[in-house]
């Protein structure tokens, strides 16, 4: 009946549309699905990877299987992995930031070692700052507006911010322009800890050691490599000089987990940040700035690594002219299968 029809088709097509999409779900099998999550999922597999490489051989398979007619494209693509970590908390105690999340017992994706790629923020800038520590919330621009009602100004100092509140690359963007020279970003207990609920491996909230890598570029300029903006990051295209590259953050970025942020936080004094502003950690949230002051040092291996697109198309019987296309990534920063 005309009130059953999918808003945008007449009667006769919604028929047609719901028998389609019946008949795809009737393909659709779990134990497919979980098995495909198994290999894909076995060991890590960040860009330029040889797991990465045999996913992408592996989807190419499955698709020429089930009859798409599927290559693989190969684009070269500035991506950093870290060479040097460090952030120290040197005034007005010492604190070494481990920098390392714990293997869970049970959990062998935790225990791979050195196949684990190490906690950071892609394309934050290499640096070797020291500064007195200032915590900012949420690094929004609400924030630094409360900040300046405060009198506090970050021009010069080092800042912490908590992870959610926005996208990730806005808050060095924001403490950069801000005057900023290094920026910590941490995951707090109170939106994604013991606060929330059981953390891992009982429970889905981050643990103690658990830290949320991401790539921090400014996506809002220009997405993808950060040297061909606009372009393809083929073999022989033309280069930005990284020094050059917009999107690249201006100041040192680093994640890091409630365990290593604690001292941090508790070490700092002054105003008492507002009831808003505070998370769940065991301490009084302080904004500073000082006398907290940290050591951050980052450096990272700027390489070009191969990038492994699959390229899939089935041609359409009624309308063979229009497109409908659809895409994601199926690198990780770890284990996940995107």
């Amino acid at each position: 009946s005309a009130q059953n029809d999918i808003m945008g088709f007449t009667t006769e097509h919604t028929t047609q549309e719901t028998s389609l999409e019946e008949t795809f779900k009737s393909k659709i099998s779990a134990q497919n699905m979980e098995e495909w999550m198994k290999i894909m999922t076995d060991r890590p597999h960040y860009v330029g990877t040889q797991k990465g490489k045999e996913n992408a051989e592996w989807m190419l398979k499955q698709f020429k299987s089930w009859g798409y007619d599927a290559q693989i494209d190969t684009y070269h693509v500035l991506f950093p992995y870290p060479k040097t970590r460090v952030l120290e908390l040197t005034a007005p105690t010492k604190y070494t930031a481990k920098l390392e999340a714990v293997p869970v017992e049970g959990d062998a994706y935790t225990q791979q070692g050195e196949a684990l790629l190490p906690s950071y923020n892609a394309f934050s800038k290499d640096g070797d700052v020291e500064a007195e520590l200032v915590y900012v919330n949420y690094g929004v621009p609400d924030d630094y507006k409360q900040l300046e009602k405060m009198g506090i100004d970050v021009k010069g100092k080092i800042v912490i911010a908590k992870y959610y509140g926005s996208w990730r690359g806005i808050k060095p963007k924001l403490a950069a322009e801000k005057g900023a020279i290094g920026c910590i970003i941490y995951s707090d207990p109170k939106d994604d800890g013991y606060v929330r609920g059981d953390v891992y491996p009982k429970g889905a909230f981050k643990n103690k050691t658990g830290v949320q890598r991401g790539s921090v570029m400014d996506m809002p300029l220009y997405p993808g490599d950060v040297l061909t903006p606009g372009y393809a990051a083929t073999k022989d295209a033309k280069r930005l000089d990284r020094k050059e590259a917009p999107t690249i953050t201006k100041i040192p970025v680093l994640p890091i987990s409630y365990e290593d942020a604690q001292p941090l936080l508790e070490a700092l004094e002054a105003q008492v940040a507002p009831s808003s502003w505070r998370g769940g950690l065991p301490i009084t949230y302080h904004i500073g700035p000082g006398p907290a002051k940290v050591h951050l040092k980052l450096e990272f291996n700027w390489d070009l690594k191969p990038a492994y697109d699959v390229i899939a198309k089935l041609k359409g019987s009624t309308y063979p002219d229009e497109w409908v296309m659809r895409g994601n990534h199926h690198d990780a920063w770890v284990h996940g299968a995107a």
